[in-house]
């Protein structure tokens, strides 16, 4: 077991609440990384995720190499396609959609990606993907071509999740979208949480410290959030002040 998954299972043992910043390379320009990761230095994020749903060719080595030189937290590349894998990150969320049907985002991408991860030194994390409707279409949905599956159906969400922990699966990543309507509610964390033994991942639609306190308290082990830190940046200053 590397590094990086090692220390997100001991820090939960611990009851650490694990928070990632998510930063979409084809949001942020190069010369604004220093300044943000000031502020996220500054917080209480505890983890760096770098992808997006549509980034171009080498666009995402280039912002991983820039964040490395202004932070020490783990990089952990989380991508929207094959391309946006580089070495230079610390880890790698290996994402199944496992909440869709296309081939291509179950194991076709995988597959294209085999040969580069077999000689690389990226932790390798196997995790579930589960893509839940919000109100709105999401950049994954239309990229991936795939259907989200619907808050209202909790029993459903809970066995895709579990199928995911009997396939193998490191990890399991409830997602509401980028910039969501709805974030994931508490009743499909609790029950997620109360069928897996491993961690769960809550990401879309954390606007402020409410939806953020809500998600841990229903039993996130790690939160993730991009748009709100990128339209709100006084979230970063309640972030080195509230208890979490």
């Amino acid at each position: 077991m590397n590094s990086v998954y090692k220390n997100i299972l001991t820090s939960i043992s611990e009851g650490e609440k694990l928070l990632a910043v998510l930063i979409d390379p084809d949001k942020m320009e190069r010369q604004d990384v220093s300044k943000f990761m000031e502020k996220v230095n500054a917080s209480r994020v505890s983890h760096v995720f770098v992808g997006g749903s549509e980034v171009a060719k080498d666009v995402t080595e280039q912002i991983v190499l820039e964040i490395k030189t202004w932070t020490s937290l783990p990089i952990i590349l989380f991508p929207g396609d094959v391309k946006q894998i580089t070495s230079e990150a610390d880890a790698l969320l290996f994402l199944s959609l496992i909440s869709g049907r296309n081939p291509d985002y179950l194991i076709g991408k995988h597959i294209e990606a085999a040969s580069s991860l077999q000689n690389s030194n990226l932790e390798v994390i196997p995790t579930g993907y589960i893509l839940i409707e919000n109100g709105k279409e999401t950049s994954v949905q239309r990229v991936s071509k795939t259907q989200p599956l619907s808050r209202n159906n909790v029993p459903l969400i809970v066995q895709t999740a579990k199928a995911g922990e009997l396939l193998g699966m490191r990890m399991v990543y409830l997602e509401a979208g980028s910039g969501a309507s709805h974030p994931v509610n508490s009743e499909i964390i609790n029950q997620v949480k109360k069928t897996l033994s491993v961690p769960i991942i809550v990401g879309g639609g954390i606007k402020n410290i409410s939806a953020l306190k809500s998600a841990f308290s229903s039993g996130a082990d790690m939160v993730v959030i991009g748009t709100a830190f990128e339209e709100n940046e006084a979230l970063f200053n309640a972030l080195s002040q509230e208890k979490l």
